[in-house]
Formats: C-alpha cells, structure tokens, sequence
C-alpha cells in the first residue's frame, strides 16, 4: 500500500484518481475505479439534465458501495448550463467529493461547504492553484501541459509545474498530465504530489464507455499523436490528430475564428466518435501518454498493476541506488 496525506483525507486505498471527462465518465467506469480503490469522478455535463445526474449517481451507487465523487466543470458558453441546478443535484444526491475545472468555483463553494463536500479543484497553472487554496478548496489537482483536453496558456509540463505547485501550496497536490503508469505515479510523489489523475489511461480500460475503435487508436498512438487547436484563440485544447483536428488548425492558423470552426467542433461531433467508433467523425479528447498506454485492462487490473510497480520502484529499484557511505 502507498498511504498519502491524500489518501488520509480522501478515504481512498490507492492514491489514484480518474478525473472528470466528458462522454467518459459515466457510472460503469466510475464505479469500477471505486471499486479498485482508487477516487473517480461521475461528470456532471455528460448528462443532460441535473435529474439525468441524479439518476446516474444512483446508478453508480447500485453498482458499488465504494465513495465516489462527481466533476463540474465550469466553462464559457453562448448559454450556458444550470450550473447551480447541476450543484444542487450533487449535493441532494449526498456525493462527499466534487472535482471542479474551468472557471474558478468561487460561487459554489458556500454551498459545497455547507454540505460537508471536499473540493478538489483543476488548475493548469500555480497562480490559478494559490487562487483555488484561498478560496478554500480541500485539494488541488494540477494539469501539465501533456494534458488531454485544456492545458492552459502557459505551455508548462508537468515536470515543472508538479514541483512549482508543491513548493508553494499547503493543501493536497493531484498530479495531472502525461501520467499513465507506475513511473508516472512514482515519479509525480517525488515532484511533491500526494496523488495522480490519469484521464486517456482510465479511457483505455474494458470498463471506460468508448468505442473499442478508440481505444486500438490508443494503444497504436505515439506521444506525437495529438494536436493543439484554438491556440489562436487562447483557448488551447489537445485533441486526437485526424482529419477534422487538422482542418480545424488550418482554418484558425489563417486568421479564421471560432464562428469558421463552429461545426467542425461541436461536442456532439466528438461524443458519436466515442460512440460509433468513426475516428474522422469529429474531435476526441487524448493526451500524450497516449505513448505510454499499450493494452486495454480492466481498471482492477490496470490499478492493481500500477500500484504493485510502483511499490517495487521505491523499495526495490529506487532503494538500490543509494549507497551507505560514499
């Protein structure tokens, strides 16, 4: 067993989390990584509705006895979701643990509070961390630049940003962004880290609800596999390279805006990938340790494996190195 200051205050056997991801976290994957001991999180905006939510969490709980949590990620939008009615789902539903992204979570905070639900909130840079610290989050989950999905404008890897965020926070650090095996979560608790959260690992497991398609595409794929679109923008986001991705590059790189790529990148788009396995369909979400991922196990399996490696590094391998009187 590796015991962390976050599996102390989390209630977790391994200090292992699977973060929120849209289209993906839903409760059979959810379930299957709290029955393996590690946090996972149900997410929210995958359901179209905060009823829908409501319903999926208690399907969760028919499926484990194991805590869990549920991700709300905040972001702009031309109109956005009932955020505050999504947060009221999630706190009538009785979930302990909430993971937040995007925006900052200041506005909920008051009430997730009140609730006695802990916060893990999702940063990509340390500035933005300190802020989610003041605010009085109970964890920070930081994204390196490897990430899948948003890694910020600052274009820093987990390397460094992993061990920046430890120098200056106080609250449990999860470490995010190009990590998908035992090394990864060996390493990331030598950074500093009291915990790691893998997104494309958990999406290649039997259990994660995507199209067997995708998740060959995976195990094929190298760490040059992906894509940055909207860099222009300065709203950068790391997609699966395809057909649409590129277009969407090529559009934006010659002065285009969002209204010119506004089909090509709707989330419905990307949701029918995961679905009906048509790679060229749309966008889809992957990170660089993409490289690192060479099968498809059960998320027991992958767990399990993860964390009996990396007890062998650190009292094997790592403990071979240092040499008594030299």
């Amino acid at each position: 067993m590796i015991e962390t200051r976050f599996t102390r205050e989390f209630g977790v056997r391994h200090p292992i989390v699977q973060g929120g991801m849209q289209w993906v976290g839903r409760a059979g994957l959810v379930a299957a990584v709290a029955d393996a001991g590690a946090l996972g999180f149900i997410t929210a905006l995958t359901q179209p509705t905060p009823e829908d939510l409501v319903k999926e969490i208690a399907r969760c709980r028919e499926l484990t006895d194991q805590e869990f949590g549920v991700n709300l990620t905040i972001l702009p939008a031309i109109t956005p979701p009932p955020y505050a009615e999504y947060r009221d789902a999630i706190i009538e539903s009785g979930i302990r643990v909430v993971e937040t992204a995007g925006f900052s979570p200041k506005d909920h905070m008051p009430a997730f509070n009140a609730a006695g639900i802990k916060v893990i909130h999702k940063c990509t840079s340390v500035r933005h961390a300190l802020k989610a610290e003041s605010l009085g989050v109970h964890a920070v989950s930081i994204d390196g630049f490897e990430c899948a999905g948003h890694p910020g404008e600052d274009d820093v890897p987990g390397l460094i940003l992993i061990a920046a965020a430890a120098r200056r926070l106080t609250v449990p650090i999860v470490a995010s962004g190009g990590i998908a095996d035992a090394r990864g979560l060996v390493a990331a608790l030598a950074l500093g880290a009291d915990a790691v959260n893998m997104g494309t690992r958990f999406m290649c497991t039997v259990e994660a609800p995507v199209h067997e398609n995708v998740k060959r595409r995976i195990v094929e794929s190298t760490e040059l596999d992906t894509t940055l679109i909207f860099r222009t923008l300065r709203n950068t986001s790391r997609v699966a390279i395809n057909s649409v991705s590129n277009e969407v590059v090529e559009i934006l790189r010659a002065g285009g805006q969002f209204a010119d790529v506004r089909e090509l990148v709707a989330g419905v788009r990307g949701r029918e990938v995961y679905e009906t396995g048509e790679l060229e369909r749309g966008l889809w979400t992957v990170g660089q340790s993409q490289a690192l991922i060479d099968d498809i196990p059960t998320v027991a399996e992958l767990v399990s494996r993860m964390v009996a490696q990396a007890e062998e590094l650190i009292t094997a391998k790592l403990g071979t190195l240092v040499v008594a009187g030299r």
